[in-house]
């Protein structure tokens, strides 16, 4: 039999695949996350709770009766996120209506500039490099895809 140790160990060998069996074996239930270390963390804690036991009855009455005491704010309303801008707010964005062309792997590429984004092949994308993101399947900046902005040399 190992001990607890060496099996807390081997965690650190499992994909989160295998750890997310492990997490549904200790605790009956499937994992809400797949993060690994997430995962790792509450195996362990499992597995050390199985071997060592968990927490008395006393400690869990302690907890209850500090939590009793705890004011918790529910019902506050989260903070609102800031609204992206549209492509008329963005100082450095073409002109609504502005036709912009790009030949790439021998096919023309024309995009609309809009006043929610910008529309190529019948979607509207937020910016520039989603669109060129789109188009090349790689992480690329917008403007320079398009030509709006020159690449900057190293001094």
């Amino acid at each position: 039999m190992t001990t607890i140790a060496t099996q807390i160990r081997e965690l650190q060998t499992l994909t989160a695949a295998e750890l997310a069996g492990r997490y549904t074996e200790l605790f009956g239930k499937p994992p809400r996350v797949r993060n690994k270390a997430f995962l790792q963390r509450h195996v362990a804690w499992k597995l050390q709770e199985r071997e060592f036991g968990g927490l008395s009855d006393r400690a869990k009455m302690r907890l209850d009766e500090l939590m009793r005491g705890i004011e918790l704010r529910l019902g506050q309303p989260a903070a609102t996120p800031r609204p992206r801008p549209t492509v008329r707010e963005e100082p450095r964005a073409p002109m609504i209506g502005t036709t912009l062309t790009r030949r790439w792997h021998e096919q023309d590429i024309r995009v609309e500039v809009r006043e929610a984004g910008f529309e190529w092949n019948g979607a509207v994308y937020r910016s520039l490099s989603a669109v060129a993101k789109a188009i090349t399947g790689a992480a690329w900046n917008g403007r320079l895809f398009f030509g709006l902005t020159q690449r900057r040399t190293g001094a």
